[in-house]
């Protein structure tokens, strides 16, 4: 019988992929973003981590270690982006990459969603990276290497709901993050910025408020898995290292799922 969990291979860093490059990654104090800030970190770059949370922010800085640095901003507001932006231009001398991975959900169904919680979900998931990528534009443009990454997730084309009950707001907002990269790699493709999109599947992190890898929770949708395995967020900061790398120079505008292959059938 298939195991309800086996443990990722470990990634073998490539230590000068991202060397001397300058990263900044929102959502970067935990979860799925503190594991881009610190993969781009071990494969060479300078990395901002940004995080509306300042010590969580400094706590990721901590662990990379270097010339990493924590910087403490609200997605929602263009002036907290713009400081941001800021103190990683001063830093590092400039930006190539920025990441954007803050997110938030919460567990309301359509007859229970209220529209304050709308609103605040919206606001982070999609109007959150839209600011970041105004915010950030002007330094990208000065970067020979200029990419951007969206974290969506494959709700963002699926609907997800083995109880029946899914979050609109959330499956809105990131359908929303979706064609904002399209729609970014259209209008930036001029400037030389390449923008593209990872979609995570069921990923071991507390982001809904408990963890995947349950074995009750893993259950209800193992069945829909080809790799028998939670994501880690490591996986998920793999594909992004590449997506923002020399090795996708020909790629953009594209959602790239890592999701066990839950979206084949």
């Amino acid at each position: 019988m298939l195991q309800q969990h086996s443990e990722a291979p470990v990634p073998i860093a490539l230590a000068e992929r991202h060397q001397g490059r300058r990263a900044l990654v929102t959502g970067g104090g935990s979860g799925i973003g503190r594991a881009i800030a610190v993969r781009l970190a071990a494969e060479g770059a300078h990395v901002a981590c940004l995080d509306v949370d300042a010590d969580s922010a400094a706590r990721t800085a901590e662990t990379i270690g270097g010339t990493a640095i924590g910087v403490t901003a609200d997605v929602r507001s263009r002036a907290s982006l713009d400081a941001a932006v800021a103190a990683a231009v001063e830093a590092f001398g400039g930006l190539d990459y920025l990441v954007n991975a803050a997110g938030i959900v919460t567990m309301a169904g359509f007859d229970d969603v209220t529209e304050d919680e709308w609103d605040r979900v919206i606001d982070i998931n999609l109007k959150g990276y839209f600011l970041a990528a105004k915010a950030a534009v002007g330094a990208l443009r000065e970067s020979r290497t200029a990419a951007i990454v969206n974290i969506t997730t494959i709700e963002s084309e699926i609907i997800c709901s083995p109880s029946g009950r899914c979050q609109v707001h959330y499956n809105a907002s990131k359908g929303g993050a979706l064609m904002l990269t399209k729609a970014l790699a259209a209008e930036l493709a001029a400037s030389g910025i390449r923008v593209n999109a990872v979609a995570p599947g069921a990923t071991n992190t507390l982001f809904t408020g408990t963890s995947f890898a349950e074995p009750e929770v893993f259950a209800s949708f193992s069945d829909r898995l080809l790799i028998k395995r939670v994501a880690e967020p490591e996986d998920q900061a793999a594909a992004v290292s590449f997506l923002l790398s020399d090795d996708a120079s020909y790629i953009t505008g594209v959602q790239l799922p890592v999701d066990g292959g839950w979206m084949v059938r």
